[in-house]
């Protein structure tokens, strides 16, 4: 179960990094996930039966995860759509460029062989999965590392911290803004790609609920690794798409169909998202009681200090 869930975890790594990056960096919610991830999957599949190598088709395949961000980002920043819209007009335009172009609304792959074949054979396939994920990773956040320590990418992260004020300092904020959204959905798209390959098809549905699932591994990596430094962040994004992976294996282990996994999915987001404001009411309430404790022993507290203080005790 744990070797399992860590291969597909692997796999589904750099959706959460796409995620990350427009939903962290940019403070944007962008919607486009759930069609840049089944277009590079339709994309990579159908080079793949035409005979190209499974290499170069999934490269074009982050590509054109890349144009679909390229779309949106002109929506957001040119045309002045608002970003959740501009994603949504995305997504849907890419429901029918993918049925185009696979033609059908499920394409297999037969005897295509998929990126795992060019490792060695004596393997197991759990193995093979494990060892690309960690491959692709690699690249994905060595790449991504030294690109936020350039320029352009402190400028991406000044967009996002503050528009206005980098607009100010002579940054260019639509550009970044656009070009924050083709890395994250080219990242995306390159999930969707190896997702693909590893499940021996490209289907028109395998985008729906993957918004839900970036944000469930961005928040669950939050939960376990903390830290400013850029490379702990990116780290913690695996290790949530890794965790999110296993939760969901050890749903399945339980008798829990297949077709329940969006709304555990979504289960699992709300969790992830109420256990730290939860933990956060907890440490304030903690420290209010320390503070009136305190003021009651020294009898030095003023009484409009004391009553809000009690106060804020006694809310839910």
């Amino acid at each position: 179960m744990i070797i399992s869930s860590l291969g597909q975890g692997l796999l589904w790594a750099p959706l959460a990094i796409g995620v990350f990056i427009t939903f962290r960096i940019l403070d944007i919610p962008d919607l486009t996930t759930e069609g840049s991830f089944p277009f590079g999957a339709a994309i990579t599949v159908s080079l793949m039966i035409k005979g190209q190598s499974a290499i170069v088709a999934t490269i074009i395949g982050f590509l054109a995860g890349c144009v679909a961000g390229l779309v949106t980002g002109i929506l957001d920043t040119k045309l002045k759509i608002p970003s959740l819209l501009a994603g949504i007009l995305t997504m849907t335009g890419l429901y029918s460029i993918n049925m185009h172009i696979m033609g059908k609304s499920n394409v297999p792959l037969l005897t295509q062989k998929v990126l795992t074949g060019y490792l060695p054979a004596g393997l197991t396939v759990d193995m093979q999965t494990i060892i690309l994920g960690i491959i692709v990773v690699a690249i994905v956040i060595a790449v991504l590392y030294w690109l936020f320590k350039t320029r352009l990418g402190l400028s991406l992260m000044a967009t996002g911290d503050n528009k206005n004020m980098s607009a100010a300092n002579g940054i260019n904020t639509d550009g970044m803004i656009i070009f924050g959204y083709m890395i994250s959905n080219g990242l995306i798209a390159l999930s969707g790609a190896l997702i693909a390959q590893n499940n021996g098809y490209a289907d028109i549905g395998m985008g729906i609920g993957t918004i839900v699932i970036g944000l469930a591994s961005v928040l669950v990596g939050e939960i376990f690794l903390r830290g400013n430094n850029i490379l702990v962040r990116l780290s913690a994004m695996v290790l949530g798409a890794i965790v999110y992976r296993f939760l969901l294996t050890v749903a399945m282990s339980l008798g829990f169909p297949a077709d329940d996994l969006k709304i555990l999915s979504a289960i699992i987001l709300i969790i992830v998202i109420c256990v730290p404001i939860i933990q956060n009411r907890i440490r304030t309430k903690r420290q209010l009681k320390k503070y009136l404790a305190q003021m009651e022993a020294e009898d030095d507290g003023s009484i409009t200090s004391k009553t809000s203080a009690k106060s804020i005790l006694s809310r839910d």
